[in-house]
């Protein structure tokens, strides 16, 4: 130590010692600062940073040695060997370079502490190789003990200076770094040179490669210039990069306390490096200090107050582990009931990112969306599509003794309560129909809104057909019992159709068809009653749906066409009316005769077109006979509720230039039980046309006496049940005498149908029928043949 003072006050001019001193100290600053801008670069930017780094500190440790050089004295003249002194240049850069690089790209603590050791080494390297550059007539001799201790010196100040850089990028951090970088090279240089002896000998020369201190002093002062002008640009840069990653911060903090997400950044050790407000709002943490805190910390805090739930030490090992292993994981906690999704996302060099979500009202919405995708709006009853997911279940889950059955059920006539009391009231009994099914089914039972006025019912685990029979016949009285919805007593009937697993199917598709074929025979059978699958009703309704194929095939080939049977007057004994049968000229079929096609064609809603083909044909056929001689048209109830009906029959009638007194619309009591206001308004809105109205079928439905009060019918038809009787039955003989004479008494013409015989006829005329009609007189024929019947008095079926 001794040595070494005495080199500093007795071999060394002071002033140059402490220009040394202050180009160390401003390369240091230099450094550091350059340091903490590559530790915030990445990618090729880092590498460029940790270049402009080292060749700074190479520079500055290269400088500061050879001006303290030019301020030693040893009291002998000498030079300096230019390669060397080169290489002794390049040689710190090189050696600094390396060190750097570890230092820059670890944020582990021991690294950055390695990589200022290097640093240091690097000064040695230098010192030690410019010492070799100096050649001076004496020999050189080192003390061992100094030159430890001066490349201890650089070592350990290099690595103390890095390892406080490297903590944090604070003004105290990087003066820190700055003194102690300095005392690295400084300690190391002056430690060195007391190591120094030199004991002069005339005999050694100096090479011609040398260089004379007064011009190295020239050089060293360029080399001084070079890196404070590097220092300066580097401090611009540097001002420039803060002030930048200033605004970005005042973005960043912006952005973090507007973020809808909480955010929290954890090191690699699992400590808080960063939060926003959200996260400590959502996880209640408001009231802690976070920041430089252990997660596992916070949790035991938590669970202490009974705010956490589960083993911490475990829950935080697996995030750090996943940190660790490069895992991005996520998972859905409960918090205070609320349901957060926490994102945890690895980050480069250690530790991660974790970003917090409330989803509560997003799960809310994705269960109601789901709800609603799988349950009826109106009535909250399980779809279509929950049905067929269930009756999978159901299936998979029945085991071999098990029987799964499949109820397909259709309220009777609920159109008609719709048309005549509105949707309202509609919807409403629909929701009391869901009840009532909810109520008689089974615990295990599901029931099912399919759509409109169709149920359905999945009965699972009963292993007996009358088990399916007992519940089809208990939801039969149940549905039909009376409802009383806003102040309307409203009775209503269901036709049931039952499909059984397996016989009658093993896949849900198959069951709902074969439930869906016994339902229409339910109806078809008279409805308010229900039926088994039997194999033969899918070939039936095979044989349906090919009639209803060849059924709109025909409307398009134009194979119906109007036959017409004369109706006589029973006084005159002369043909008044022609009726308008249809038939349909079938191709492969022949003559088909209306009782096979027309019941489909109501149901399919077919019986419009081929109503309005009906009336407008007949409309001008009964133009080309005689004034005298009208025409009559059966009207379907299904064709009766179409509201283009009036306008129909105006088109019919304007087209044809028939008179409207020679048009008769035949109407049945199905019709009159339909939304009674509106039904008389059409039937008034056509008399007022000059149309005559006939009831049909009189006797054989409702015979309410109220409907000849209602509305003026032209004329009452009897039906053929009643008349083919009239020689049999007295009660037959009675009916058709209190309809007579009640014809008269109302002003109303009388028509019987079905006569078939003169005995017939004699009584009709004797109990003072209007008019007759039937095979007695002819059979439904063509147009072709109107003027053959009205020529010949009686053209029996025969004829």
């Amino acid at each position: 130590m001794y040595q070494v003072l005495y080199c500093l006050t007795d071999e060394h001019d002071w002033r140059l010692v402490v220009l040394g001193g202050a180009v160390c100290l401003l390369a240091s600053a230099a450094a550091i600062s350059l340091f903490h801008r590559a530790r915030a670069a990445h990618g090729s930017a880092r590498l460029v940073w940790i270049t402009l780094d080292a060749v700074v500190a190479g520079c500055g440790i290269w400088a500061t040695h050879f001006i303290a050089m030019l301020a030693y004295g040893p009291g002998a003249g000498g030079a300096y060997n230019i390669p060397v002194t080169i290489l002794s240049l390049l040689l710190a850069i090189s050696v600094t370079f390396v060190g750097l690089s570890i230092a820059v790209s670890s944020a582990r603590g021991l690294l950055v502490a390695f990589g200022g050791a290097i640093v240091g080494s690097g000064v040695a390297a230098m010192h030690y190789t410019g010492m070799m550059a100096l050649e001076i007539p004496a020999r050189v001799v080192w003390e061992t003990g100094a030159v430890i201790a001066s490349i201890l010196f650089g070592v350990v100040f290099g690595s103390l200076a890095l390892y406080v850089a490297g903590r944090r990028d604070t003004l105290s951090s990087a003066l820190g770094a700055t003194v102690l970088l300095t005392t690295a090279i400084v300690s190391h240089h002056f430690t060195a040179m007391g190591a120094l002896q030199l004991t002069p000998d005339p005999t050694l020369v100096i090479s011609g490669l040398s260089i004379a201190p007064g011009s190295l002093s020239i050089l060293t002062a360029t080399a001084a210039v070079a890196i404070l002008a590097i220092a300066l640009a580097a401090a611009v840069l540097d001002r420039k990069a803060k002030g930048e990653l200033g605004r970005q911060q005042v973005v960043l903090d912006t952005a973090l306390e507007n973020m809808s997400q909480g955010l929290c950044m954890f090191d690699a050790e699992g400590k808080i490096i960063l939060f926003n407000e959200r996260y400590a709002a959502m996880l209640r943490r408001s009231d802690m200090q976070l920041t430089g805190r252990l997660l596992l910390d916070i949790l035991r805090e938590e669970a202490a107050k009974g705010q956490w739930n589960g083993e911490a030490e475990q829950f935080f090992a697996r995030l750090v582990e996943d940190a660790r292993e490069g895992r991005t994981t996520t998972d859905v906690v409960r918090r205070f009931d609320r349901s957060i999704r926490v994102v945890n996302q690895p980050m480069q060099g250690g530790g991660w990112v974790a970003t917090f979500e409330d989803i509560t009202e997003w799960l809310e919405a994705q269960a109601k969306i789901s709800h609603m995708a799988r349950h009826d709006a109106l009535t909250n009853l399980p779809n279509r599509v929950l049905f067929h997911e269930q009756l999978e279940q159901g299936l998979r889950r029945a085991g071999s003794s098990d029987q799964l059955a499949v109820l397909c059920l259709d309220l009777d006539h609920f159109k008609d309560i719709n048309d005549s009391l509105g949707h309202p009231i509609g919807d409403a009994l629909l929701k009391e129909v869901g009840r009532r099914l909810k109520a008689t089914v089974g615990e295990h039972d599901t029931v099912v809104r399919l759509g409109g006025d169709e149920f359905a019912v999945v009965q699972i685990g009963r292993s007996e057909e009358a088990a399916a029979r007992a519940l089809a016949g208990r939801l039969v009285e149940v549905i039909s019992a009376p409802y009383e919805i806003d102040d309307h007593q409203i009775v209503i009937g269901v036709s049931i159709g039952i499909s059984l697993s397996p016989q009658d199917g093993s896949n849900p598709d198959e069951l709902l068809k074969n439930a869906d074929l016994a339902l229409y025979r339910a109806k078809a059978d008279g409805r308010g009653t229900y039926r088994f699958f039997e194999t033969g009703m899918d070939a039936r309704a095979q044989a349906r749906r090919l009639l209803e194929m060849d059924l709109r095939a025909a409307l398009q080939r134009d194979e119906f066409q109007p036959y017409y049977q004369p109706i006589r007057d029973v006084a005159s004994d002369r043909v008044v009316v022609f009726e308008a049968l249809l038939r349909w000229n079938h191709p492969q079929r022949g003559l088909i005769s209306p009782i096979n096609f027309i019941p489909l064609a109501e149901e399919t809603g077919l019986i419009v077109q081929l109503g309005e083909l009906v009336l407008h044909r007949a409309c001008a056929d009964a133009a080309t006979w005689p004034d005298d001689i009208d025409v009559a048209v059966n009207l379907s109830p299904v064709q009766f509720k179409n509201p283009n009906l009036i306008a129909s029959v105006t088109e019919a009638l304007e087209k044809s230039g028939l008179a409207a007194r020679r048009l008769e619309l035949e109407i049945t009591e199905s019709v009159l039980l339909q939304n009674s206001e509106a039904t008389l308004t059409t039937l008034h809105e056509l008399r007022a046309m000059g149309v005559r109205i006939s009831l049909d079928d009189f006797g054989t439905g409702y015979s309410s006496l109220s409907y000849l009060r209602s509305f003026p019918f032209d004329k009452i038809k009897i039906d053929r049940s009643f008349v083919s009787e009239l020689a049999t039955r007295e009660d037959s003989v009675a009916i058709i005498r209190a309809v007579t004479g009640l014809g008269r008494s109302l002003g109303i013409v009388t028509t019987a149908e079905g006569v078939e015989n003169d005995a017939q006829l004699e009584l009709l005329r004797r109990e003072g029928c209007t008019q007759a009609q039937g095979f007695l007189f002819s059979q439904p024929r063509p147009a072709s043949d109107v003027a053959m019947m009205l020529e010949r008095p009686r053209m029996r079926a025969s004829a």
